[in-house]
Parts: structure tokens; sequence; C-alpha cells
């Protein structure tokens, strides 16, 4: 009799104490996340006045990249330039205008048949590193036409490119190239995953919308993750993380980066392919604004620890993992890891985007599942070190949000998992 009540006094308290860890989680899981204004520029001059120097260099002359066409110009630069019709201007209505003209072949340098501007953020005081980045804009087509919003890593002047990371927001050629007025691209660049090689994914505009109508490119930047989106920051189209770059390459986006607006004109082969005597001049790209903002503090998710992994060397083991947030707390990177040799661990979440994210924009559960592959032992003793030696060993699994510091393990969840290896 004592030890039945006692049986069940024990299950009473577990009971109890099974619930009082659900509302203990239930009221530690994080906020939802917001935005604050970082940087921007609205181009909010007068017509013609001068674009802010404090905001924005220019870019000059021949750069010789990707056999384009055209001579970059900044506003008072000389012949081939024009100061009187310059290439990168404010039209006084809220917008930075970036127009590509043809030149004649008597002022031309060498086959640099066209005049254009790039801009960018560097010694601005404008670098960033994580949140929010987008551009308003509409873009010219035609034969050579080639508009882009992007970026690329501070340290390009101590590192090559494209050690130096690069990130594509938004990148539109003809149809030639492969992409035509109705889609863009959005791509990211690294050692060993660059040029044709880049990492991309095409974006079809609804509803037979097209880049000559103003549009809005951006991504959503955190330690690990891109996530690349149109018109809307919940329309996300493509997630790109640290899982997904090609084995033993780098991830080269977990420092700052500076941004880039430009026209090109002509490039390699079809990509966008030379201009003709149809593409207009002036090509126009007209900005109405670039944006930059700041993740408010988001919390990982939490989770209470699964059942233990049990594996046999050279066999799968696999557990379940339950994680909560507050529904609009975001995508939240998950990495995986293993200290029992010779074994591998990865955490699947099932999502369209990216197995590796889980998604709390909507949701406040993500069931994932943690895997690791041991390797057999192929000698006959018993702690044979040919495999996974037998053991107690640690799997460990990292959740980084939008405000995570990869160098500060406070600020990212950690959840450690008994290993068994027989």
């Amino acid at each position: 009799m004592f030890h039945t009540r006692f049986r069940r006094d024990v299950r009473i308290r577990y009971a109890f104490q099974v619930l009082l860890v659900q509302c203990l989680l239930f009221n530690a899981v994080a906020s939802a996340q917001t935005w604050t204004p970082a940087w921007s520029d609205e181009f909010d001059g007068e017509a013609r006045s001068a674009i802010d120097p404090k905001k924005w260099q220019f870019e000059r002359g021949d750069l010789k990249v990707n056999n384009e066409l055209e001579f970059y110009c900044a506003p008072t630069d000389p012949a081939p330039c024009d100061s009187a019709n310059p290439n990168a201007f404010l039209d006084g209505k809220g917008h930075l205008v970036i127009q590509a003209l043809r030149v004649s072949d008597a002022i031309a340098p060498s086959s640099n048949a066209w005049t254009s501007a790039r801009l960018n953020t560097a010694n601005k005081l404008a670098s960033f590193q994580y949140g929010r980045i987008e551009s308003r804009m509409q873009l010219p087509v035609g034969p050579g036409i080639w508009p882009a919003f992007w970026s690329l890593g501070t340290d390009i002047g101590t590192v090559d490119w494209p050690s130096c990371g690069e990130m594509d927001f938004m990148e539109n050629v003809p149809a030639s190239g492969g992409l035509g007025p109705g889609i863009v691209k959005s791509t990211i660049h690294g050692p060993g995953y660059s040029g044709g090689e880049g990492l991309g994914k095409d974006f079809k505009l609804p509803d037979g919308a097209d880049v000559t109508t103003p549009h809005t490119y951006g991504a959503i930047w955190s330690p690990f993750m891109v996530q690349f989106y149109v018109d809307d920051p919940k329309n996300v189209f493509f997630v790109l993380t640290a899982r997904d770059i090609p084995a033993g390459k780098q991830w080269v986006y977990n420092h700052p980066f500076f941004l880039v607006l430009n026209l090109a004109v002509g490039g390699t082969d079809s990509w966008p392919g030379p201009p003709n005597s149809t593409t207009a001049s002036p090509a126009r790209m007209v900005v109405d604004y670039v944006r930059a903002y700041k993740s408010s503090i988001v919390a990982p998710p939490i989770a209470v620890t699964p059942a233990p992994l049990n594996a046999v060397a050279g066999s799968v083991a696999s557990t379940t993992l339950s994680l909560k947030a507050s529904p609009g707390s975001g995508r939240v990177y998950l990495s995986c890891s293993t200290n029992a040799p010779k074994s591998s661990c990865q955490v699947s979440t099932g999502d369209t985007l990216n197995d590796g994210v889980a998604d709390f924009s909507t949701k406040p559960t993500v069931t994932t599942t943690v895997r690791v592959t041991t390797t057999a032992n192929t000698a006959s003793a018993a702690q044979a070190t040919d495999g996974t030696t037998r053991g107690s060993y640690a799997v460990t699994v990292n959740s980084y949000t939008l405000s995570s510091d990869p160098s500060d393990s406070s600020t990212y969840g950690t959840i450690a998992i008994p290993m068994t290896v027989k």
C-alpha cells in the first residue's frame, strides 16, 4: 500500500513539474521581431542637386570587369562624361536617376561606347552587418542593359574578390541572358562559388508585372543566413545558409558589407549580351530609396532536451526536437555538431525554402529531426578506432536568430543532446 501511494505521488509530482516547465516555456518565449530604421537615402534633393557625398561615392572609368562596355562617370567628370547631362542625378521628385548613354566613337575611350554610373557606400560610415536592406526602383530593359543592387564585403581592400563575399539583392538582364523584363535574380558569390557557380535563384514577378514599374528588392541578413525577398519582407523566395555552401568552402557573410548601385552595359557572353541599335539611350534606372533596418532583440527559441540518441557504429540515429518561439519572430538558422569521432550531424526542419531553417514567421512551434551518422568499425577490437568508437558523447544544436552574435554564445541558443554509441 505504501509503495503504491509512493509511485502515485511521484507521478503527480512529475506531472506538476512538466506542467510548470511548460508554463515557464510559454512565458519565456521570445517576443516577435520588429525593425528600426538604421540608415537611408530618400533622394529628396532638388532637381540636379548633388547626390549626398556623405552617403555615396562614385566609381570611375573602365573597371575592366565582365567585359562590360560602359565607362563610369561622376557628375563633374570630363569627356567622355558630360557634366551637362550627368549619368547620375536627383530628379527633384524624390528619385535618384542613373542613366546609361551611348557616346560617339570620336570620344569613346577604347571600346567603351557607353557611359553610366556606379555608386557605393564604402568608407561613408555606411557599412552594414546584419539587418534588413532594400531599395525600391524601376529598371530599364533592352539588349545589353544590366541594372543591379548589390553589396561587397568591406575587406575587399585586403582580400580579393570573391573571398570578400558578394550579395546580389537584385540583377536583371535581357531574356537572352535567361531573365527578361519579368524576372529578377538574387545571388551570393564567395570563394569557390562565384560567377556562373554563384548560388542564386530567379524570381518571376507575379501577375504579369515587369521591372519597368517600381518594385522593392531586398534581403534579411542574419548570422549564417540570407533571405531574399521582393516587394514585401514577408515575401521571401530564396533562403541561403552556411549549410548550403559547397563542401570545404567558406561562408564569408558574417562581417560588414557596403552597398552598390549601378547600371552596366554589355558583358560576358550572354550575361547580359551586347547592346545593339535598338538599345535605348538614355536607359534609365530610377531609384526611389535605399534603406537599412536593424532588428529588435529576438531571443533564441526554447526547447526541452529531447530523448537521448542511441546508435550502433555504422548506423544513423535520430531524435525529434521541438522548438518554441513567438509567431512573428522570423526564421532561425540551425546548426548541428557532435564530438563523436568520425560522425556527422544534421538538423532537418522540412521547411520548403530551406531544410536547415526553422520558420517562426506565423507559427509558435517547429518540430525538427536531429540525425547523426556514425561510421562502422571494421576491426575486431571492442574499441576499434577506424570508425566511431563506443562511448558517451554529446550532440549540440545551435539556433541563431536575427539578432544573434556568433561571437557571443549568450545571444544564440545551445541545446545539448546526450548520445551513446554501442
